[in-house]
């Protein structure tokens, strides 16, 4: 009898844990489902974005339930891999002695790029393409995870 392997266990970090973060562990969550164990958190929690509620929806991706929560409740689970997806986030991130690996990819932050946006519409551009690149990335998390690990972060 063959046994799957246990799920991959990934941390998403991020400044606020309001978009990006929740981006990537609804995107986790979709794409991968059973395989990987999934959680995001943040420097300074905030609010779930309704924005990026909305450009997950539109993409049948339900991120409503998540919450965004701090990074110290998650300090002491290990991971196999501890990914930053801000600058700011990663300047600021604490050591996770029991992470496998660490990884940094920055995407754009679309509040701040939908700060100038002058319709709703407009400003929901910024979301829908970091949605989508965060999308991307996601998608080859089994190829990264998989890799060689190299002095990362």
């Amino acid at each position: 009898m063959t046994t799957s392997p246990p799920p991959r266990e990934i941390l998403f970090l991020c400044t606020g844990n309001s978009c990006r973060s929740q981006m990537a562990e609804g995107w986790v969550r979709r794409l991968h489902g059973s395989r990987m164990n999934v959680a995001s958190a943040g420097v300074d929690p905030g609010e779930l974005d309704p924005r990026a509620v909305r450009a997950m929806a539109e993409v049948g991706v339900d991120i409503s339930g998540q919450r965004s929560e701090h990074l110290r409740l998650y300090l002491d689970h290990g991971y196999d891999l501890v990914m930053t997806v801000c600058d700011t986030a990663r300047v600021n991130c604490p050591v996770f002695p029991g992470a496998s690996r660490t990884h940094h990819r920055s995407f754009p932050d679309p509040p701040a790029l939908a700060a100038r946006a002058a319709t709703e519409e407009q400003a929901m551009v910024h979301y829908r393409r970091v949605r989508d690149e965060i999308r991307a990335f996601v998608e080859g998390l089994p190829d990264l995870l998989e890799a060689p690990s190299e002095t990362e972060s």
